[in-house]
């Protein structure tokens, strides 16, 4: 992708796929056996996108921001329902 152009949201979701036959279904990264929960839990304990770039070389940045789509959308659709408190 040019630098300077970034993808839409929907361009970024369409690199995310989840297949039955493919690791049970596990949202992964098109064209890869890497799912979306094991790229967040790198980030999440510390690894940069770089050193993912590094150690995946396959995957892209874009890919990468795939994730982060992916995630923001399910959070987006979370519905929190407040109990009320016991006294």
């Amino acid at each position: 992708m040019a630098k300077g152009k970034a993808m839409t949201d929907e361009q970024l979701l369409e690199r995310i796929v989840s297949d039955p036959a493919v690791m049970t279904g596990k949202p992964i990264i098109k064209g890869t056996r890497l799912s979306v929960e094991f790229i967040l839990g790198l980030l999440a304990r510390g690894s940069t996108a770089e050193e993912i770039l590094k150690e995946y070389d396959h995957l892209t940045r874009d890919d990468i921001r795939a994730c982060f789509a992916y995630a923001s959308d399910l959070v987006r659709e979370e519905k929190v329902h407040s109990l009320p408190a016991e006294r």
